[in-house]
């Protein structure tokens, strides 16, 4: 059963309402330990905030490092680096530490610090193609802060085991939520102008979805397994 509903303009982040929707269950006694939630939720910042505001863990699937280096596979992303927040040293999978822990002057994406490694160990090094493509500039390792870094390893890693997956296998239910609110009560179709307007649409959507699921509860209606594709069976009989 659907037992929130937010309602926002369509470019306010995801990440930014799970502590709306965590203060408005709190409200109502409604709070869990556990919240299933996809990619666009799961910031660090997010799974930080959540655990330490509203005792609740985020579980999901964080976004991957998107750099060059990590989506090559040759070991050296960033998490491929030892970093010792206390000493302010990161250390290459070739052994050499930075040579400088600096605040970083144009804070994006959360990044607020940069490891610089020397140039003496870096422009000799026989892995330099796979750790920088710079021409003369060594390694640079931009970092976030430490808590938000840690909690984004511990994530990452987290979510390559099979123990994640059959945690989050439950989520799968609410995408078929989805479906029956967008063909059978026409979310995605707005039928007012205005947030407030928008807003009373919606909670009357989850309402609609709310009574036809319990009527069929009532009734012993079966529901109806995933449809399968001409394509995708195809694939099974091959």
């Amino acid at each position: 059963l659907i037992v929130n509903v937010e309602t926002t303009p369509a470019t306010t982040p995801n990440d930014h309402m799970i502590a709306v929707v965590h203060a408005s269950l709190a409200q109502r006694h409604h709070l869990p330990t556990m919240h299933l939630a996809d990619k666009g939720y799961t910031s660090a910042q997010v799974l930080l905030d959540s655990q330490r505001d509203d005792q609740v863990a985020i579980i999901g699937p964080v976004a991957d490092d998107p750099s060059w280096q990590a989506q090559a596979g040759e070991g050296f992303a960033k998490a491929d680096f030892q970093i010792d927040g206390d000493r302010q040293v990161a250390t290459c999978p070739a052994g050499h530490p930075s040579v400088s822990w600096l605040p970083n002057t144009y804070p994006k994406n959360g990044v607020v610090w940069e490891a610089r490694f020397s140039r003496q160990d870096c422009t000799p090094c026989p892995h330099r193609a796979q750790c920088t493509r710079a021409k003369k500039e060594p390694r640079i390792l931009g970092l976030q802060a430490r808590d938000q870094h840690e909690a984004l390893q511990t994530a990452r890693a987290a979510q390559t085991t099979e123990a994640f997956r059959e945690q989050y296998a439950s989520r799968a239910g609410v995408e078929s939520t989805h479906e029956q609110a967008i063909r059978r009560c026409g979310l995605r179709h707005c039928r007012y102008i205005g947030l407030a307007k928008t807003h009373l649409q919606y909670l009357a959507t989850a309402v609609a979805i709310n009574l036809i699921r319990v009527g069929e509860w009532l009734a012993g209606t079966l529901t109806t397994p995933t449809r399968c594709s001409r394509f995708a069976a195809l694939q099974g009989a091959a």
